[in-house]
This record gives C-alpha cells, sequence and structure tokens, in this order.
C-alpha cells in the first residue's frame, strides 16, 4: 500500500536509524588520516627549520700567505663560529710537532723566531681572522714562501652544531680538500701542538 506516494518498504527503511558501526570506522580512518598529515607537516616543518639553523651557523676555514703583511693566516670565511678541534701541520708528507719542526724540516734558519699564534682548540667566530705566523722582515717571509709548496695544513673544525669539516692540503683533488666529516679525529701522535710558548695575535675581521 502506498502513503505519501512513498512504498510502505521505502518509508520503513527510511525511518531506521544508519548503521551506526559503520560511521564509526569511516570516523576513525579520517582521524588516523589526519593524525598522519599532521605529523609528516610537522616533521617537514622541524627539518626546515634544521636546515635554516644550519645554514645560520655554517663555518667555513681558509689559510693563507700574505707577502705583503709577511703572515701565514686562518681566516674563517662561514657565517658562523668554527671550533677548531685538530690540527696536523706536513712538510713532504711526515707530521711535524712544532714551528720549530716545520722550519728545520724545511732547513730554515732565523736569527729570531718568528711569531705565531695558537690555533689548536680555539674557536673563530664569523669573519675572524688569525695570524698564525708573522714574519718578522721580509728576508725572513721570502727564504719560507720559497719552500711554503712543501708544507700542507690539515685541520679539523665543527659548528656550533656539531656538524665538522676536514680541510686536508694534502689532497690532490681541489673538490677533496674541504669536506663534510662525520666527526673530528681524536688526537694522536701526529697533532700539530701550537699551544706552548706562542705569541699571541689580535684576531682581525676580514676586511670584504
Amino acid at each position: 500500500m502506498y502513503e505519501d506516494g512513498l512504498p510502505a518498504e521505502t518509508r520503513a527503511a527510511l525511518s531506521r536509524p544508519p548503521n551506526g558501526r559503520n560511521w564509526d570506522g569511516l570516523a576513525a580512518v579520517i582521524a588516523a588520516l589526519v593524525g598522519l598529515l599532521a605529523l609528516g607537516v610537522s616533521g617537514y616543518t622541524a627539518y626546515i627549520q634544521r636546515q635554516q639553523v644550519r645554514a645560520q651557523v655554517w663555518p667555513y676555514l681558509e689559510t693563507g700567505i700574505s707577502g705583503s703583511k709577511r703572515e701565514l693566516s686562518l681566516v674563517n670565511k662561514g657565517v658562523g663560529p668554527a671550533l677548531i678541534r685538530s690540527v696536523q701541520i706536513y712538510v713532504d708528507g711526515k707530521p711535524q710537532r712544532n714551528w720549530d719542526a716545520v722550519y728545520a724540516a724545511l732547513g730554515l734558519k732565523f736569527e729570531y723566531r718568528p711569531p705565531y699564534s695558537t690555533v689548536n682548540r680555539v674557536v673563530l667566530s664569523a669573519g675572524e681572522r688569525i695570524t698564525q705566523v708573522l714574519f718578522r722582515n721580509s728576508d725572513d717571509f721570502n727564504i719560507y714562501a720559497k719552500q711554503a709548496t712543501r708544507v700542507q695544513m690539515r685541520l679539523c673544525y665543527c659548528s656550533t652544531m656539531n656538524e665538522c669539516w676536514m680541510r686536508d692540503e694534502r689532497e690532490k683533488d681541489p673538490s677533496l680538500v674541504h669536506h663534510e666529516t662525520a666527526e673530528c679525529p681524536a688526537r694522536s701522535p701526529e697533532d700539530f701542538i701550537d699551544n706552548d710558548s706562542a705569541e699571541a695575535a689580535i684576531p682581525q675581521k676580514e676586511t670584504q
């Protein structure tokens, strides 16, 4: 029998409540998907923030030699401080313990030892320069400069986020001289010790 234009069976079906278990299951699936999406967005946001912080504290060390200033220098051209963890200096591939040993290996003799500064275990701020060795006169500088290609430095330093880099001038491939490393090596007998009797040089801001 028809009432209100609808069959009795249709009216009965419409009067019954929907299956609650099906709706609850769908709601649970939707909630799980929303949670996963929120987790993914949170993880990606954290990654982006970390990359931004890395860029803000990234250090980059370079060595230099200047005839006009009669010096060997180390400068941080990055945007964050560099924590120098280890230093080695080699002459003809053989490690040297200090500057006196370097000069002896090069066969150089100076009337007075050139003053030098400590770089081992120091912190260089962004744009900071340290004069490693300041030769007393042009003659002293010139006799060293003629032998400078026999000297290579290997140093390891880290950022404030404990991400580390190695600068190894012994590498023949220029692209490998400066590279990231998982961690700096532990102290070894090859370490260059410039902490004894060093004459301090005033750090200077790198001029552009």
